[in-house]
């Protein structure tokens, strides 16, 4: 079997920068500007992690255009189904709409629930990573 290849430098990197943001965040939990750019890095996480999903998932497909043409909601559950998400569509709807919330994040409610939502993520994305490591057999 031809190894695949698949860059996942930036998502790495990404995740790394959100568990260290997500990090001093508990230490300092009052700490508005840790706390807004921790929401930041999971934006930027979230951002890659589903384009790294995709890519993978067109790189293995018998017809990658059904890839380039699937909504985020089948793209969700096709990751899922085939072992590279921990979590299905009802949960990945919660991060998408926090995602979306993010855009609210002056408003102390909204950042506080998407806060909420992060440490799950950051088990989420840390999971995709390994999964899509082992099936491109990166270190």
């Amino acid at each position: 079997m031809a190894e695949l290849e698949l860059d996942l430098s930036s998502l790495t990197n990404a995740v790394e920068r959100f568990a260290e943001g997500l990090e001093v965040l508990r230490r300092q939990p009052d700490n508005t500007l840790i706390r807004d750019g921790v929401i930041q890095r999971f934006e930027f996480t979230y951002e890659l992690a589903h384009k790294a999903l995709r890519r993978y998932l067109k790189m293995t497909a018998a017809s990658p255009t059904t890839i380039d043409d699937m909504v985020f909601q089948d793209l969700i559950r096709t990751g899922n189904e085939q072992g590279l998400l921990l979590n299905d569509w009802e949960t990945w709807k919660g991060y998408r709409q926090s995602r979306t919330d993010t855009s609210h994040t002056h408003h102390e409610e909204k950042a506080l629930k998407v806060i909420g939502r992060i440490p799950s993520f950051l088990e989420e994305t840390r999971f995709l990573l390994e999964q899509l490591r082992k099936r491109t057999r990166q270190p």
